[in-house]
């Protein structure tokens, strides 16, 4: 296939542009390099891909709709993956603006691109952060997602209604994936992972948000990778059960769905420092503070329908996924 990602110089992007194309598929990957972190990483991980015969590199801004639209015009995409958005939910106490420019804008200009060129499905990352103030543990899909605790989490919720809307209007099938605390080689700079990672190798103090008591459902990424893949290809048709007198919120009379892709296991974030320290032989000089505005105390996936919808479920432990990371980390580095 042909397929259109956005946001390959990304974590995930690149993970995943990595796997399609060893696969076999082409891909067009766009991403516009921004300074929210490190751009020497980010060129790192094209440099993985780039010069491959199947990858064709794009330098564009989502929320550039002339540049999106003629991107959709040359290449014309069977499928579209959409990973390209302003992450961090801290960030978005300090800058709001980003997120409806490339999570809401930029969105929309895929959503144009996929309807105005015969795009089979579009497949975009939503976020476990839409569970907001839920406390019904393990998140579900069929859980009511209306409110949210950060302008992150309330973009990601604003994609999924307006995937649902040309679901419903267009006939495009849409499939939204709510990651849990994806970690692993690669990550980002902005994670708890490499912060402390950097800091105790550097003999810095880390700073452990909610005194350490929350927990986290963390994700490697090879398994959210597989989870992408195994949902972009399968196309989501309307589910004949829905029903407009007691909507769920998981499914659709329209050709839409959003999966939880966790590894259904959340591990306490003083557990996931003592296997950091394992792997890194040297303590952590802790430095406990509350928990921060527009975070969540625990997250938790239920991963029921993505089981019964593509047969796969996460299974990679913290003690492996962490080992993996140190490996890297130690790796690029040089430490």
């Amino acid at each position: 296939m042909k397929v259109l990602i956005t946001g390959t110089a990304g974590f995930i992007g690149n993970a995943l542009a990595r796997r399609l194309l060893e696969r076999g598929d082409e891909v067009v990957g766009i991403d516009n390099l921004n300074d929210y972190y490190d751009v020497s990483l980010k060129e790192a991980r094209l440099a993985r891909i780039k010069d491959h015969p199947g990858f064709t590199d794009v330098r564009l801004d989502i929320e550039d709709r002339e540049g999106m639209a003629e991107v959709f015009r040359v290449h014309k995409p069977q499928r579209v993956i959409n990973l390209a958005a302003q992450a961090g939910v801290r960030y978005s106490l300090e800058n709001p603006h980003a997120y409806i420019d490339t999570n809401i804008v930029g969105f929309m200009n895929i959503l144009e691109g996929c309807r105005h060129n015969g795009v089979e499905h579009l497949v975009y990352a939503s976020s476990s952060s839409v569970y907001g103030a839920n406390t019904n543990y393990p998140f579900s899909v069929h859980n009511n997602v209306d409110h949210p605790v950060s302008l992150y989490a309330a973009s990601k919720k604003a994609n999924e209604l307006m995937a649902h809307t040309y679901s419903h209007l267009f006939g495009l099938p849409t499939t939204g994936l709510r990651f849990f605390t994806v970690y692993g080689p690669w990550g980002r700079p902005d994670m708890a992972l490499f912060l402390f990672t950097r800091r105790i190798l550097a003999g810095e103090p880390i700073d452990v948000f909610n005194y350490g008591d929350h927990t986290r459902d963390f994700t490697y990424i090879d398994d959210i990778v597989e989870g992408v893949i195994r949902t972009l290809d399968k196309i989501p048709t309307p589910d004949p059960d829905w029903s407009g007198d007691d909507p769920d919120p998981g499914t659709s009379n329209a050709p839409w769905r959003v999966f939880n892709i966790g590894n259904n296991n959340p591990v306490k974030l003083t557990r996931y420092i003592e296997v950091l320290e394992d792997c890194l032989g040297r303590k952590a000089e802790k430095n406990l503070l509350p928990l921060q505005p527009g975070d969540v105390p625990n997250t938790y996936a239920d991963v029921k329908d993505l089981v019964d919808w593509v047969g796969y479920k996460p299974e990679t432990t913290v003690e492996e996924g962490i080992a993996k990371f140190v490996e890297w980390y130690r790796d690029y580095y040089g430490v």
